[in-house]
């Protein structure tokens, strides 16, 4: 072999060994033998302190987070997804993770990792949500949860002869019954109305249910049972004039709920900062107590580790250690992150007198919410057909549509779109 040749070979070797240099480096290996793990969450998702101390515990493990807006979190992970490319080792999951089961294939199996053995560790309820329909696959662990209360006016109550104390609220509202009968005599006696829109009156008698619009089978049953006595209820709202015909998340919801005209409405724990925010003027007037009609849930999050991340076994430690009782007791203290690790319900740092609430300790009433959540199987097309159903209510409250037509509409709609 000539000199000119060997010179060659020698470079195409150093080359070779360069470039599979880089490809170590870029897959989050560091010559220092530290790791790199992407994270995506949402804002108010994950205390971003406790992403910082990730490092402490693992000091062979850097974290990259990456807070990705919440409005476009879901579709950028589907897109990550479908296109294999540019996806996290560890990503948040909103309530919506039950959409993702059937792409369990894209996500690490946590049992595989040893989660089972910390099942108990969680509500079951919440831990179930995360696992395929034949149970043999886990995405994703429990981050917070959200269990549903009544947020009353007490001043309100008392203008209309109602109970005002949260417990005897609890015993005389038992019922949605109770609960409209009650709107009625308040609407008589005061300007305010007891329900904000009739939409959350159908989503929270969903969330105290233990179906939805699909069965285990994915057969859709939204045109009877819980759903059309969801639907029914609403409408009664409706045409008894109860409800304030407002849309969630808007600043004209902030300045009624501000101006005191709403009495009441369904929520949960996490509406507690919100309605601070959008009713300061309104600061020590409101009580919890335990929701008409049962407890029930309403958002929670989740987090798990997709399967083309290299690191997989160091992403576990990661999230289990996150989302421990100890760190969940932390993420609540700081963020209001409702736990979905029963064993510190009792702890006394998660409870307090909150003047917002008159002084009133309204964890205790989260707290048993959350441990008697009806179990319920959403089904990949939840948001979509939910969607439907919701728009539908809002054009009855705002435009005055018959509700027995617009109900067939519903229906025919839904069957047009499960069809594609």
């Amino acid at each position: 072999m000539t000199k000119k040749k060997v010179f060659s070979f020698l470079a195409i070797i150093m080359l070779v060994l360069s470039m599979v240099g880089c490809s170590k480096s870029s897959s989050g290996e560091k010559k220092d033998g530290k790791i790199t793990l992407t994270l995506w969450y949402w804002n108010r998702s994950i205390d971003d302190e406790m992403i910082k101390k990730v490092s402490e515990e693992f000091p062979n493990i850097t974290i990259k987070a990456q807070k990705i807006d919440g409005s476009e979190y879901k579709t950028k992970l589907q897109t990550a997804l479908t296109s294999g490319t540019g996806a996290p080792d560890i990503v948040g999951l909103n309530d919506w993770v039950t959409e993702f089961l059937p792409n369990h294939d894209k996500f690490v199996n946590l049992l595989d990792y040893g989660a089972d053995k910390i099942k108990d560790q969680y509500l079951e309820w919440k831990w179930n949500f995360g696992l395929t329909p034949d149970q043999k696959n886990l995405i994703a662990l429990p981050m917070d949860t959200g269990p549903t209360a009544l947020f009353y006016r007490e001043d309100f109550f008392a203008e209309a002869g109602l109970p005002t104390d949260p417990e005897e609220v609890s015993k005389e509202l038992a019922t949605w019954d109770d609960y409209i009968e009650a709107g009625v005599k308040l609407g008589a006696a005061t300007d305010a109305k007891m329900f904000d829109t009739i939409n959350r009156v159908y989503n929270q008698t969903l969330s105290q249910s233990d179906k939805n619009y699909f069965d285990e089978n994915d057969n859709f049953i939204g045109d009877s049972g819980t759903v059309k006595e969801a639907w029914d209820r609403a409408v009664t709202v409706h045409q008894k004039g109860l409800s304030a015909n407002l849309d969630e998340w808007t600043p004209e919801w902030n300045a009624a709920v501000n101006n005191g005209e709403v009495a009441s409405f369904i929520g949960a724990v996490w509406m507690k900062n919100i309605l601070r925010d959008a009713a300061p003027d309104t600061a020590g007037k409101w009580r919890i107590a335990k929701a008409p009609g049962g407890d029930g849930n309403n958002g929670g999050s989740f987090i798990g580790i997709l399967k083309s991340s290299k690191h997989p076994e160091e992403a576990y430690k990661v999230i289990e250690w996150m989302m421990n009782p100890e760190n969940q007791l932390q993420s609540y203290t700081t963020m209001d992150l409702f736990p979905s690790t029963p064993s510190i319900f009792e702890d006394e740092k998660m409870s307090s007198p909150e003047e917002f609430f008159g002084g009133q300790e309204t964890t205790k009433v989260f707290t048993e919410s959350a441990k008697n959540v009806k179990p319920r199987y959403f089904g990949v097309d939840f948001s979509r057909v939910n969607s439907i159903f919701s728009e539908a209510l809002t054009d009855i409250a705002r435009q005055g549509d018959d509700p027995v037509k617009k109900w067939d509409e519903v229906q025919d709609q839904v069957k047009k779109e499960l069809s594609r």
